[in-house]
């Protein structure tokens, strides 16, 4: 069987399960691939092949043994370079962490490799993985395999650009302001942004992050099919006492109505036509598929809490992440939080204690919202995605690029759940539309996703375009 590359993670677990085909087999094809494409992308920074073929060669020894070695039996995954993987670099895309390796893996890779999953490659992402594009120093550009004048995404750019071309039939990524949502959107794949503490994540080669980031940082994965969504979010959540925000929640809620409020400006971000015309014909998907879709004006304040949680991810130590950055030399990373300076600085201990006040109040707002209408569908971006590099263009640019990602900002302040389900191109542009449902009922995003999903999606895994 050749291409296994193509297939999706479920179809080839069940391969390799059923002894079909064998992991090995499935590891050489990935690294065929992985070769083939990935010097035109630079989406996987950092791989080794022997090691690969160790990890399917274990799968398959269990397999003979007559033991189940997980869900993602011999599936090839890659890991995001912000988080441990044992006996790698955990860069987050900067040259001054070239050299902090790792010990011991983060909670999502030890869970990944647990349910089965054969460890692929490390991608790409933008310096201290401050940006919706990516570039950096050490790793140097990873390009957009639909159109390499359009960005891959970021932060978890790597991810999107190697999933959307073949390379590993899951992504691993991190999500603070969009960091999944929008290098799915812009790839044309899917990625989920779980609920905080759904997904254990812990670095125990960096220092701790402050409350901000704790209370809305998450890591999710990009995938070519929802159910591989399904699947991955499935293996990652497992236990891990490292994380002391995660929960021991199931899966699976109790049945709600499948009941949708459609909303095409929420909170004056104005997305250009084609934006507002691909959450339409989501909706329309919806309905057809027996859903009841309300369209509403607005959504609970997203503009205020975008702004709260800009403060929580950039102010709390501002200065000291502005020095790194000078040190590191980064342009982007400079750009974002130059950008930003007059929203985030100083930021003091009120600052800090006026945040998290209003953060109850605004997430109360959102919770009651959402206990109302179960499933919100609204723009994943307020433009198709953009030129690479727009934010450091000039100023005007910056603020354009900041304004547009209004609602994968302002979500991570609530700690909700959002997926990015890719529904077409404009053009070579993806496009696509964000569902967010109540805290921990990431199967309601999923259960509406995968009724869009099937009225159409881009091809995918693509050849990288020239």
């Amino acid at each position: 069987m050749t291409d296994l590359w193509r297939l999706s993670a479920a179809d080839l677990a069940a391969l390799i399960k059923s002894k079909q085909v064998s992991a090995k087999e499935a590891a050489t094809s990935a690294l065929a691939r992985l070769g083939a494409v990935n010097p035109k992308i630079n989406a996987v920074i950092d791989h080794r092949p022997e090691q690969v073929l160790r990890q399917a060669e274990s799968i398959d020894a269990a397999l003979s043994r007559g033991e189940d070695p997980g869900p993602l039996a011999g599936v090839p995954v890659t890991i995001k370079v912000n988080v441990d993987q044992a006996g790698f670099a955990t860069t987050n895309g900067l040259k001054l962490q070239k050299d902090a390796i790792a010990k011991s893996n983060n909670p999502v890779v030890e869970n990944l490799v647990k349910a089965g999953a054969v460890l692929l490659g490390r991608t790409n992402t933008p310096a201290v993985s401050y940006r919706w594009f990516t570039s950096n120093l050490v790793h140097g550009d990873t390009k957009n395999p639909r159109d390499p004048a359009i960005t891959p995404g970021g932060s978890s750019g790597g991810a999107g650009s190697a999933t959307a071309a073949g390379i590993g039939h899951i992504g691993h990524g991190t999500d603070i302001a969009g960091s999944v949502r929008y290098p799915a959107y812009a790839c044309g794949i899917h990625g989920l942004r779980p609920t905080v503490g759904r997904i254990p994540a812990f670095n125990a080669s960096l220092p701790e992050r402050p409350i901000g980031p704790q209370i809305s940082a998450v890591s999710g994965p990009l995938a070519r099919t929802i159910k591989d969504v399904r699947l991955a979010l499935a293996a990652m959540s497992a236990r891990d006492v490292r994380d002391p925000w995660w929960m021991p929640v199931p899966l699976e809620g109790p049945p709600m109505p499948k009941r949708v409020a459609l909303c095409v400006n929420p909170d004056g971000l104005n997305p250009v036509p084609e934006v507002q015309a691909a959450v339409r014909d989501a909706g329309q998907r919806l309905e057809r598929a027996g859903w009841t879709v309300e369209e509403i004006k607005d959504t609970p304040p997203m503009q205020e809490a975008a702004i709260l949680q800009t403060k929580l991810w950039l102010g709390d130590g501002y200065e000291a992440q502005l020095a790194l950055a000078e040190k590191e030399g980064d342009p982007g990373a400079l750009a974002c939080l130059r950008g930003n300076r007059a929203k985030v600085f100083p930021f003091d201990f009120t600052e800090l204690s006026r945040a998290l006040t209003r953060r109850a109040t605004l997430t109360r707002e959102w919770l009651l919202f959402l206990e109302q209408h179960p499933v919100l569908l609204m723009p994943v971006s307020g433009e198709l995605p953009f030129a690479d590099q727009l934010d450091r263009k000039d100023e005007e640019s910056f603020q354009r690029v900041w304004h547009a990602q209004l609602t994968q900002i302002a979500i991570p302040f609530f700690g909700v759940p959002a997926l990015t389900v890719s529904t077409g191109l404009v053009g070579r542009l993806p496009v696509g539309v964000q569902l967010v449902s109540q805290r921990f009922r990431e199967d309601l995003c999923l259960a509406a996703g995968e009724a869009i999903e099937a009225g159409g999606t881009p091809p995918m895994p693509i050849d990288p375009v020239g």
